[in-house]
């Protein structure tokens, strides 16, 4: 096969390995398993503003907030839900979206990684370094409610019982 190829420029070169590809995958692609279309269950999220920062949350999420000046196993609410997604039906607030909240659980409080501030000034010989560490909350997300969507379900089964 050497012997072939080495008379060919290399446009030909990678002309002829990318046919003889084609050839190969044809040949693999027929005795390849059929394809099984899977569906994709979409979750519920929110966009929601804690301590001045804004989180994607879903449910059972565990996220890591500003330290917050609550004991561990306590539930709190946050009430300032941006944008809520429900199976494609989105939800956008002026500023918040009324009626909703997200709640979860307060897990730990925990440190964050430590941050090694360096500062030098050239030819004065000043050097001065300096760490942070900060300090997070730990909270699972229990639950996202909308107001709307339950309302509307309501609606519903009222129709159907008349």
């Amino acid at each position: 096969m050497e012997s072939c190829l080495s008379g060919m420029s290399n446009y030909r070169r990678i002309k002829f390995f990318y046919n003889d590809f084609l050839g190969i995958s044809k040949i693999i692609s027929k005795f390849a398993l059929p394809k099984i279309q899977v569906t994709q269950f979409k979750k519920m999220y929110a966009i929601v503003e804690i301590a001045g920062q804004q989180f994607k949350v879903e449910k059972n999420d565990e996220i890591f907030v500003h330290r917050m000046e609550v004991e561990p196993g306590t539930k709190v609410e946050f009430k300032e839900v941006l944008l809520v997604d429900n199976d494609g039906k989105v939800n956008i607030g002026m500023p918040h979206v009324e009626d909703s909240k997200v709640s979860g659980k307060v897990l730990e409080h925990a440190r964050g990684d430590k941050v090694i501030v360096f500062k030098k000034k050239r030819r004065k010989g000043f050097q001065k370094e300096t760490g942070h560490r900060q300090d997070f909350t730990k909270i699972l997300i229990e639950s996202i409610t909308l107001k709307g969507v339950a309302k509307e379900k309501k609606a519903k089964k009222e129709t159907v019982e008349e």
